[in-house]
């Protein structure tokens, strides 16, 4: 109307992308895929991996493509055939179903686990009873019950506090799966030791370090994020808590997508700051999909969220070290 002025339309925020770091493989995850694929270049397809060799959808179809067979029990495996047990570890028993079916084994298991089933054995040899905190049926779980079922008792977050018994308040400590949220773990231990003052803790923090890296590194960006996409796959628990973490940082909504194409547009609504993490599991190529869908979509401005430098690597399984230097030691003479 005359003699009024429009009044200028606000600017939109600028739209950017927090990118955590570290994220994505952690140490055991990479000893494990390495190993899978050294495998098969040592011995040839198939090579049979009891359980998904990591929690990550792509890796196993990768894997499989490349003549990798993922079996749920070790009876699958036909005999005389080579196994490789998974990073999440394995019960005594499945050594013992293998030695019966003349299988030849792999042991992949992420050497932070191993760390959790010796500490089971210790502490049961000492008569303890064991509260393992961690999520029924999941394969570390399952497996680190196995070393001593008959002193381990499974704790399955605080809730489940109330629900535990022991035979000696004075000898009882806890361990945990390597994978689970820090908080919520400590929130568990807490509870304990309240029903239990003299509750004993493990010599070292048995979350592994990649856990809880990646943990912080959300934690520092989810106030600041609309939206937070964690890349990994559902039956990985370590992503699954990702999802938890940002948004008790302050994240207004998060989601676990395995690929950039399962983003739904509708989640962008509304967003200007979009924060991206991924599990251990994850290889990176993932997430550089989701920073491509991203960009295509105004998301251009990247800026990394760092919480610790990671170094740490581990030596493939002794079996397939063996092996290969074998191999080696052979091709030296034939030279």
């Amino acid at each position: 109307m005359e003699g009024m002025t429009a009044t200028p339309a606000s600017p939109s925020p600028a739209k950017r992308v927090l990118l955590a770091a570290p994220r994505g493989y952690c140490a055991g995850v990479d000893r494990a895929v390495i190993a899978v694929e050294k495998a098969l270049e040592q011995y040839g397809a198939p090579i049979y991996v009891r359980h998904e060799i990591v929690h990550n959808k792509y890796v196993v179809q990768t894997l499989e493509r490349k003549g990798a067979i993922f079996v749920e029990e070790t009876a699958e495996v036909p005999e005389g055939s080579i196994v490789m047990f998974s990073a999440h570890g394995v019960a005594p028993t499945v050594h013992a179903e293998a030695a019966e079916r003349k299988l030849a084994t792999i042991d992949a298991t992420c050497p932070l686990v191993t760390k959790v089933h010796k500490e089971a054995v210790r502490f049961a040899k000492e008569d303890y009873d064991i509260l393992l905190i961690g999520h029924e049926g999941h394969e570390e779980v399952i497996g680190t019950s196995g070393e001593a079922p008959e002193h381990i008792t499974l704790v399955d977050g605080p809730d489940d506090v109330e629900n535990v018994s022991v035979r000696d308040d004075s000898k009882v400590v806890w361990l945990s799966q390597t994978t689970l949220s820090v908080d919520e773990t400590m929130e568990t231990v807490d509870r304990l030791k309240e029903k239990f003052p003299q509750l004993v803790s493990p010599p070292s923090d048995d979350i592994c370090y990649a856990t809880q890296n990646r943990q912080i590194a959300v934690k520092q960006m989810g106030a600041d994020a609309d939206l937070v996409i964690v890349v990994g796959s559902k039956n990985s628990s370590n992503s699954v808590r990702l999802v938890e973490v940002a948004l008790g940082a302050g994240a207004r909504d998060a989601h676990l997508v395995d690929f950039a194409e399962e983003i739904d547009e509708s989640w962008l609504e509304g967003v200007a700051t979009v924060g991206v993490t991924s599990g251990a599991s994850v290889p990176d190529v993932l997430v550089e999909g989701v920073l491509e869908w991203l960009s295509q979509r105004g998301f251009q401005d990247v800026e990394l969220v760092k919480a610790a430098e990671e170094s740490i690597t581990f030596s493939l399984p002794k079996e397939l070290r063996r092996d290969l230097r074998a191999e080696a030691a052979a091709l030296a003479d034939r030279g």
